[in-house]
């Protein structure tokens, strides 16, 4: 989007290129198993400025007084975890790339999570495409003045606290055999914590525990990336280590209610020129009459799971629980990425860190690249110049 670096970029493109991003990007890791972009996206500063904008006012109702009341029946009752603590130690704000009636580029807001992301491969991807593609020194992924060294500071700040990386530990259900396993390997050559399966797990009294090295090593905090909707069908696992909704001794990066209070659930509670009309489906007095321009999205899923994107009346009518579902007006992408044949639709996410006794900080992002319907693997089968990308600002 910044013309001069685009032409400069496009110019110097080549498949060998490409195929050689991707080994150094792959070199001492693992296979990536995801589509990487061919391109990095490169943000000008008007837009850069309006997404700054749009997250602010995000966290504005984030940190309200209220929010938890506002958002106390997001938690299901059967995934409600205990000790939930004051606020969320990441957010991520997705947005598509638009253009408004006089024809500059406008972020809207499409999704949202008190969860992490991948805060360890983005830095990563960054620096690769810097240094394969020669881009100049002054385009960077971070923003308040962060650089790679000062971001990893405050991402271990955030994740360790005042505990030495064996006492902390990045978990998920079956952690090597992630599709993100290339960010849990970035992750733990930033900040030297274990990377563990939920079965690596064990309990004793309320402790919780690990073994290494046949020595039994008490666990004080989780970075947690378990998303309980990938272990629903699954909880007799719970008897071979434990149930993350017992009473434990441990302290959550982040605590998982967070991943269901800022979510889609959210939404509706705001009222934004970034942010689409969205209605709770349960609250709507009438449907609206051109509902050819709006979307139906299931609260409680991830990765474009179940949203209905042609949504018909009769659509509406099967829903049967529609307190668990928002009717939310569609957002137009802008093809605004000039790809050698095209241009390509864009979508930017904003990721925070918030440190413990501090205020939440817009560090770096994550961009995803899109041809088809909608933004996700599935809808961009087949496409080239599409898949997760990262955005690199004048800094």
């Amino acid at each position: 989007m910044i013309s001069k670096y685009r032409a400069q970029f496009n110019g110097s493109f080549s498949e060998k290129k490409y195929n050689s991003f991707i080994k150094m990007l792959e070199s001492g890791f693992t296979n990536i198993p995801f589509r990487v972009a061919e391109t990095p996206v490169f943000i000008p500063s008007e837009l850069q400025k309006k997404l700054i904008e749009a997250g602010e006012e995000i966290i504005k109702l984030i940190k309200q007084p209220n929010f938890k009341e506002l958002t106390k029946d997001a938690v299901p009752l059967n995934w409600n975890v205990p000790n939930e603590n004051d606020h969320p130690h990441f957010l991520t704000f997705d947005f598509g790339i638009c253009k408004d009636a006089n024809g500059s580029l406008v972020p809207k807001l499409i999704e949202m999570q008190g969860f992490p992301s991948l805060y360890g491969f983005q830095s990563e991807m960054a620096r690769v495409y810097k240094e394969l593609y020669e881009l100049p020194p002054i385009l960077t992924p971070f923003f308040n003045g962060l650089n790679e060294e000062s971001y990893i500071s405050l991402f271990k700040k955030v994740v360790l606290g005042k505990y030495a990386p064996h006492e902390a530990a990045l978990m998920d259900i079956d952690a090597p055999n992630q599709k993100t396993a290339i960010d849990f390997l970035v992750t733990q050559k930033y900040l030297g914590i274990r990377i563990l399966s939920l079965t690596d797990i064990f309990k004793e009294g309320n402790a919780l525990f690990y073994m290494e090295d046949g020595k039994k090593i008490q666990l004080k905090r989780i970075y947690n990336r378990l998303i309980f909707d990938e272990i629903g069908d699954k909880t007799a696992l719970f008897e071979q280590c434990f149930d993350p909704r017992s009473e434990i001794d441990i302290e959550w990066i982040t605590h998982p209610n967070w991943f269901y209070r800022i979510s889609k659930y959210t939404m509706p509670f705001l009222k934004s020129e970034f942010v689409p009309e969205t209605h709770f489906l349960n609250t709507l007095s009438e449907i609206p009459s051109d509902l050819e321009n709006y979307v139906l999205k299931p609260l409680f899923s991830f990765a474009g799971m179940g949203v209905i994107i042609d949504v018909t009346k009769e659509d509406i009518a099967e829903i049967k629980d529609p307190k668990n579902w928002i009717l939310q007006r569609k957002v137009v992408y802008e093809p605004v990425i000039e790809s050698p044949d095209g241009g390509v639709k864009a979508e930017i996410r904003l990721m925070y860190l918030w440190a413990d006794g501090e205020e939440p900080q817009l560090c770096i992002n994550l961009a995803r690249l899109s041809r088809g319907k909608m933004i996700g693997v599935r809808y961009n089968k087949d496409f080239d110049w599409v898949g997760g990308t990262v955005g690199l600002m004048e800094g």
